[in-house]
């Protein structure tokens, strides 16, 4: 399992372990999301790749969003 937390415009994608795997973000060029590793000597099971995999599908289709982070 893979929780999803919103931090200003992107998600930090963070493991039943407390780590934090990356971080989804958005590249405007593309129009599409993409999952960005915070450290690559952390390791990702196949079901933490497969629920980010979930989550990047949902977000570029629009079944997901991003919540905007409102600092006034």
């Amino acid at each position: 399992m893979v929780l999803f937390w919103p931090i200003q415009q992107e998600l930090d994608c963070i493991n039943t372990n407390g780590d934090i795997l990356g971080k989804i973000k958005f590249d405007a060029s593309t129009d599409k999301h993409f999952f960005d590793p915070s450290d690559e000597s952390i390791s990702i099971s196949d079901e933490d790749k497969a629920n980010i995999a979930e989550r990047l599908v949902g977000l570029d289709s629009g079944k997901h969003t991003i919540p905007m982070q409102d600092d006034d």
